[in-house]
């Protein structure tokens, strides 16, 4: 009887790591390879960002890991650490370089690393379009052969080359780890390159760190610390006796060439990627200005530059709101329709406890934030257009002259437009200042930046006291405030507790290109799902504990006897008519709401804190929203939903705006808005400077200094406005 012969498994689930420089469009990629099926993490122990993603091709399933952008393994940054380690630890089955085709000489450096280090290595050649409008003329076979590794090239933002790479990383994980080898290697020089092969050979008599021999003697040559710290992991025996001989021929071949060792071996490497360049590529006669360079002439102009950002910002405001209003008043009606819904529930006049935590607690509270998601989806909409286009980078290289004006420089300016969309990944953008005191300054100030956390006080605040045709130019004004407001502080920041010289700004400047529809919606969703899932969770918890707080405890029973006796007579008496009746009964149960809500815990904390806000025009719910938003900035919504629900003697109530456009003034609005963009930051930042400062005195510095600012500021501007009111 013949026997089966097993055939040996064939692997069909890969691990693919995505690597290359910022803004070479590998996040693009990332999204068209991955598309939904992505998750955000963090690494562990760090607060890099971790993005994962699954795909499929033919019968192979990839999980593609977005590695932190990088413009080399050198272990400077975390960033680069993180890669490195992924790299080295987690041994992914290929690795993508992404690679900006038009900018080859910077962009290939990495490659080079990637080839050094031994990675099973696809370069993908990125933004080819671009790179052939500029004339230049690639020969990707050339260049595949000179490297040693697969070329390809790729439209990301269009979905150009994505079949074909991933067909190509398919190929590169199926074959073994000898047939990937073809890597070139670069050469030294006849002075320096012996050396290192002398010590490669020496590091590859030691089992443990054979298989990565050249990299770790150019780490160790390079005097890389997170290098020296492996190597003692791998091999602690020998490792110091290695760690000496590394330090005796670096300091060998730097006195024969006569410059650090750094330099010469990126020397040799640039020396490389020149030669393969000149290889496989060539320009046309034609080659033109690109049209990126076209338009950089008016937006990086020096005296059109700063109107036009200004600009642009407004028209994002305006958008927010001219599309935005029609949909939120939508949102409003369902809530509205919703919380009467269950209110039916119950027989009219019924008093439930039940029934208030739904419609006040949980309705009035999280509803009342939920109903800004449209104006929250259009801003990260217009965001992301302006991300996904390439003009964020502008804007940075823009407000340089200002940045440098402040002690700062455009750099700065980047985790202050991540700002925009929220603080916490802003103060951790920070990592790629090069100076502890740029990163210090700039993390101070950075809630001032108005967070998307706010926009929801902002569009409950501005509709209800201004008309149509101010409400862009008061959000934009508010914004203004915030960002100028900064540039005040960092000012003076830099010209006390932090004074130096800023470091100078060298910043790349991708081209423009169009944005996908897809890559588009991905990034509005990313940020809108932080909201939802803040809405579910802390905005729902907080809102429960303040409707708690406001329903308890009760008043005495003599107290509430008393509305009970008052109803009963008004019933009794049939001769009234029967709609003058229902407006006493009506005044009566919102007498007893009032009630309620005076002997509640939220009015005597409310009571307790009045006195210090009253300067500032704050009445006690004001005041008790305010400490609320301390948790999360989105509070002061829901604590304002609550605080004007409770004891409502309507289903059928006028909404938020409406309520509070008849207790307060415009003035009062406009210091609301005011105190909320200046004073305390939610708890999570304060978490989050500490851990990113090192210190709980810069997390309680910005802390306490930013609510003196607030509250100074705010008393000045709501004295000043009441006295010019009084004056006319």
């Amino acid at each position: 009887m013949n026997q089966a012969v097993s055939q040996p498994t064939v692997k069909k689930t890969f691990t693919i790591a995505l690597a290359g420089n910022p803004n070479s469009g590998k996040t693009t990629i990332f999204n068209a390879l991955t598309g939904a099926h992505q998750h955000v993490g963090n690494y562990p122990g760090v607060t890099v960002e971790k993005k994962e993603g699954a795909t499929n091709f033919q019968d192979t399933t990839f999980t593609v890991v977005d590695l932190p952008g990088t413009y080399s393994l050198t272990a400077y940054s975390i960033e680069e650490i993180v890669a490195r380690n992924f790299l080295i630890e987690d041994k992914p089955d290929a690795v993508v370089d992404i690679v900006d085709a038009s900018n080859l000489e910077r962009n290939l450096y990495l490659a080079v690393q990637l080839m050094e280090l031994g990675a099973p290595l696809v370069l993908a050649l990125n933004m080819s379009d671009v790179a052939r409008d500029r004339g230049l003329q690639i020969n990707y076979g050339k260049l595949s052969e000179l490297l040693g590794v697969p070329v390809l090239p790729t439209v990301g933002h269009k979905g150009r080359g994505i079949q074909e790479l991933l067909a190509t990383v398919a190929d590169v994980c199926r074959k073994s780890g000898r047939e990937n080898r073809r890597l070139r290697q670069v050469n030294y020089g006849h002075e320096i390159e012996p050396h290192v092969e002398q010590f490669t050979k020496e590091i590859a008599g030691h089992k443990a760190c054979a298989d990565r021999a050249r990299w770790y003697a150019l780490k160790l040559l390079e005097g890389d610390g997170e290098t020296a710290k492996r190597i003692r992991s791998l091999h602690p025996h020998g490792c110091e006796e290695m760690l000496q001989r590394a330090v005796q021929l670096r300091q060998h071949i730097e006195k024969i060439s006569g410059a650090d060792i750094g330099a010469v071996l990126a020397d040799g490497r640039y020396g490389f990627i020149a030669g393969a360049r000149a290889e496989a590529v060539s320009q046309t006669a034609e080659a033109r200005v690109s049209r990126s360079e076209k338009v950089d002439r008016v937006v990086l102009s020096r005296w059109l530059g700063l109107p036009v950002f200004a600009a642009l910002m407004y028209a994002v405001f305006q958008l927010t709101f001219t599309i935005g209003e029609p949909l939120m008043g939508g949102m409003e009606a369902a809530f509205e329709w919703l919380g009467g819904a269950i209110a039916s529930f119950w027989p009219e006049g019924a008093d439930s406890l039940f029934k208030s935590l739904l419609t006040d607690g949980i309705i009035g509270g999280v509803g009342g934030v939920l109903v800004f998601l449209p104006n929250i989806l259009l801003l990260f909409l217009a965001i992301a257009v302006l991300e996904d286009t390439g003009y964020m980078a502008r804007a940075a290289f823009i407000m340089d002259r200002l940045m440098h004006k402040i002690g700062l420089h455009g750099k700065s300016f980047i985790p202050m437009l991540i700002g925009f969309g929220c603080t916490i990944p802003a103060i951790m953008a920070t990592r790629t200042l090069e100076t502890r005191r740029d990163r210090l300054t700039t993390i101070l100030v950075l809630p001032l930046i108005s967070c998307g956390a706010r926009l929801p006080i902002y569009a409950l605040i501005i509709p209800a006291f201004f008309p149509q045709a101010w409400q862009a130019p008061m959000l934009w004004t508010i914004y203004i405030i915030g960002i100028v407001l900064a540039v005040v502080l960092a000012k003076l920041l830099r010209a006390t507790l932090f004074k130096g010289e800023a470091a100078p700004f060298v910043m790349e400047l991708p081209p423009y290109h169009m944005p996908t529809l897809r890559g588009l919606l991905l990034h509005m969703w990313e940020r809108c799902w932080l909201f939802l899932r803040k809405a579910g969770t802390i905005i729902l918890g907080i809102s429960i504990l303040m409707w708690a707080l406001s329903v308890w405890p009760k008043p005495g029973a003599e107290r509430m006897k008393q509305f009970e006796q008052q109803r009963a007579a008004v019933e009794a008496q049939s001769y009234l008519d029967p709609e003058h009746k229902q407006a006493m009964l009506t005044e009566i149960d919102h007498a007893a709401g009032e009630a309620e809500l005076e002997h509640s815990a939220i009015r005597r904390i409310g009571r307790f804190i009045a006195p210090a806000l009253r300067p500032l025009g704050f009445d006690w719910k004001v005041s008790t929203a305010m400490l609320g938003a301390f948790a999360a900035k989105e509070v002061f919504v829901a604590q304002m939903g609550i605080v004007h629900a409770v004891g409502e003697a309507d289903e059928q109530s006028e909404t938020l705006r409406a309520k509070l456009q008849a207790t307060y003034t415009p003035l009062q609005g406009f210091c609301i808005m005011l105190f909320c963009l200046i004073s305390t930051p939610c708890m999570a930042t304060v978490a989050v400077t500490k851990r990113e400062s090192g210190s709980w005195k810069w997390a309680l510095l910005q802390l306490s200094g930013l609510t003196l600012v607030a509250w100074a500021m705010t008393a000045a501007v709501y004295q000043i406005g009441q006295l010019l009111i009084q004056a006319q």
